[in-house]
């Protein structure tokens, strides 16, 4: 065995130098391709709902405009019973004079004439002389 000289004036032989790698070329930057407009998922959801809500809302409008349609055929439908029940009972009263005058010609009546007709006044009167 080698005496280990700690203070010896020899000197070892230097380590050979490290080689460093040499340095790897970075490699070529990609392409940047042009930002193409692509749809993204919460776009087009957005759309969708967009799309929904306006439909709802043509919906309401055409039951909005069916509920006064249904009003104004409502009115006129009143409107109709009222000169209905009007016709019927001018139609009543006509038919029962008709009837009268008829039942009073069996029975030998006719009309007074103008000449003989006169009129009572059955109001009593404020003040009489």
């Amino acid at each position: 065995m080698a005496a280990l000289d700690w203070f010896g004036s020899t000197v070892a032989a230097p380590a050979p130098p490290r080689r460093r790698p040499a340095p790897v070329a970075a490699p070529p930057a990609p392409r940047r391709r042009a930002k193409s407009r692509r749809l993204t998922p919460g776009i087009v959801w957005i759309s969708v709902f967009a799309v929904l809500l306006a439909g709802v809302v043509a919906v309401n409008v055409a039951v909005l405009r069916a509920n006064v349609g249904v009003t104004n055929l409502d009115k006129q439908e009143l409107q109709l019973q009222a000169e209905n029940a009007a016709l019927a009972s001018q139609v009543s009263s006509a038919g029962a004079s008709l009837k009268i005058e008829s039942s009073a010609h069996r029975l030998g009546l006719v009309p007074a004439s103008d000449a003989d007709t006169s009129y009572i006044d059955l109001a009593p009167r404020a003040s009489r002389p």
